[in-house]
């Protein structure tokens, strides 16, 4: 079957809107409110960042993730990775469109897994961009490791009671719900004992112990929480989903999630590579400018190779599951995650060498860049545990032979062919003497 990635020439006319747009009017933001992304809006961001929105809107944009039953286009995930790379250039771009992470993939569980009382409760207030969210799954000693959770919910009568801590709760301080991952049965395998709840902020007993901050990060940053649920009771129809299905419903949330920060990471290399160039042929030193340096046009070129593989890899996932399922395109989403990380560090690097010591500072983006590279090999699992998931997957494929002599020993392939042309031939290899 042929790959591709070609999209009408209605859709090329719509990323050409939204790479103007973002670059005339959203980028500005990021010093103009640098660091309120996610922070609920005050008048004075309402005034700039509602019309935006509104454009948005107009141009049927908004919340392009989602299918038309929930306001978006229906796009699909091809659609969406290049959406998604012109967005990734600014931080403030997914909040225009409505697709910022952790809602967006909130927004998908609560779709795919939520009754009609908590889409109308939860998902149309998430949806209309005036609300944010929380998933809550991260434990202090467990890290992303549910086998290991130790946080319960247990059934009380009509009610479910739950307690433990979970630690990385991104914007919890500024969120109006909790998507919360709970053990409620701990005698059954994680698979089929661990349960989702919808919690609604300002519940007693949900406490915010602490906040903390990334390297860099504005301190009026929402953050990343340690949250502690203190004996929270929550009605039998706060779960999300069934009963059990917790890890069914966190794993179709993360795989999203893996491939939408790929999607946007391309934008960012790619801002990066864009300042690169600039600097290198704007910078003399040495008697030529940097663009003239071998080691620096190999910096270059080491850098729009790595992108373009990247790029490639994600838009071959996103046809996967376009055209077969989320299910057929595990293994690639595995690789845009592992790479996406790699990608960044090594581009932003890079980028921060070309420019010397300003690319350290905060008057340029760069170090962003490099920890946000870091960042991603930790997001939603370890770079380290997505590799072992892959090798387990590519390994299946694969029959053992035999512990000895590979089947590519040389003499084992000449019995091969020997078998194969050997009446055909005076002797093996047939070389002219």
């Amino acid at each position: 079957m042929a790959w591709d990635f070609s999209t009408e020439p209605e859709f090329e006319a719509k990323l050409a809107w939204i790479r103007d747009f973002v670059r005339d009017e959203v980028e500005p933001l990021e010093v103009l409110f640098p660091g309120c992304e996610y922070l609920p809006l005050d008048e004075e961001r309402r005034r700039i960042v509602d019309p935006l929105k509104d454009r948005v809107r107009e141009q049927g944009l908004w919340a392009p993730h989602l299918g038309p039953e929930l306001g978006g286009q229906g796009f699909g995930a091809v659609k969406l990775t290049l959406i998604n790379e012109i967005l990734g250039r600014s931080s403030w771009a997914p909040i225009v469109f409505g697709t910022q992470a952790p809602d967006t993939g909130n927004a998908e569980i609560l779709a795919r897994f939520g009754t009609a009382d908590q889409k109308d409760r939860y998902l149309a207030p998430l949806l209309s961009g005036e609300i944010f969210s929380c998933f809550s799954m991260t434990e202090p000693q467990g890290g992303a490791d549910p086998r290991v959770f130790t946080t319960r919910a247990v059934r009380d009568g009509d009610d479910w009671v739950i307690s433990g801590r979970k630690y990385f709760s991104s914007n919890a301080s500024v969120a109006s719900f909790f998507i919360v991952v709970a053990i409620t049965d701990p005698e059954v395998p994680v698979h089929v004992g661990a349960s989702t709840f919808l919690i609604p902020a300002g519940t007693p007993g949900l406490v915010i112990e602490a906040t903390h901050h990334l390297v860099g990060a504005h301190h009026h940053e929402p953050g990343h929480s340690l949250v502690r649920y203190d004996d929270v009771r929550v009605p039998a129809d706060a779960i999300l989903g069934e009963p059990g299905q917790g890890f069914l419903v966190a794993q179709s949330r993360l795989a999203g999630g893996r491939l939408h920060h790929a999607m946007r990471s391309i934008g960012v290399a790619q801002r990066a590579l864009d300042m690169m160039a600039r600097r290198a042929k704007s910078r003399f030193t040495q008697g030529s400018s940097l663009a003239d340096k071998q080691l620096v046009q190999a910096f270059i070129a080491d850098s729009y190779a790595e992108l373009v593989g990247f790029r490639l890899t994600v838009l071959h996932a996103a046809w996967l599951i376009d055209t077969a399922g989320e299910k057929a395109a595990r293994g690639e989403i595995g690789v845009c995650k592992i790479l996406a990380s790699q990608v960044l560090k090594s581009i932003g690097l890079r980028a921060i060498q070309v420019h010397g010591a300003m690319g350290l500072t905060e008057q340029l983006p760069l170090t962003n860049v490099l920890l946000g590279g870091v960042a991603l090999g930790l997001a939603d699992g370890p770079t380290e545990a997505h590799k072992v998931n892959l090798a387990r997957l590519l390994l299946k494929d694969y029959d053992a032979e035999d512990p000895e002599w590979p089947s590519e020993f040389l003499d084992n392939r000449i019995e091969a062919a020997r078998v194969k042309y050997g009446d055909l031939v005076d002797h093996i290899p047939a070389v002219p003497t």
